[in-house]
């Protein structure tokens, strides 16, 4: 893996990298090896706390590029959709997803809401 840009991202208190994966004669990388990768390559990084997103592979070239989000706590990270928290449930080591705590109090307040206009 070979870093094609680094930018630190202060207000969403991220680190954004661009990646290229050679990987000429073997399969696309996976998106466990892209996590752990980028785990390696940036130091003091949580592999929980990385998204792995716009991942591109050029048809007859073994090359694939991709951005890496590394966050640096679990609220900095609930900037991210939903359905980004889902994909990567499964290769969490907690299986909630940061996201799902703000959906809850959401869902709680909309309850109040409603109740107190049904009186």
């Amino acid at each position: 893996m070979e870093i094609i840009d680094r930018k630190e991202n202060p207000l969403l208190n991220r680190v954004e990298i661009e990646f290229r994966w050679n990987h000429e004669g073997s399969p696309t990388p996976s998106r466990a090896d892209m996590l752990n990768g980028i785990a390696s390559i940036e130091p003091g990084s949580n592999k929980d706390l990385i998204v792995i997103k716009n991942v591109k592979t050029r048809f007859g070239i073994g090359s694939t590029t991709g951005l890496g989000l590394v966050y640096s706590d679990a609220n900095s990270m609930k900037v991210e959709p939903g359905y980004i928290h889902e994909r990567y449930s499964g290769l969490r080591s907690s299986n909630e997803a940061p996201a799902e705590e703000g959906d809850a109090e959401e869902q709680a307040e909309e309850e109040s809401a409603d109740d107190g206009g049904e009186a």
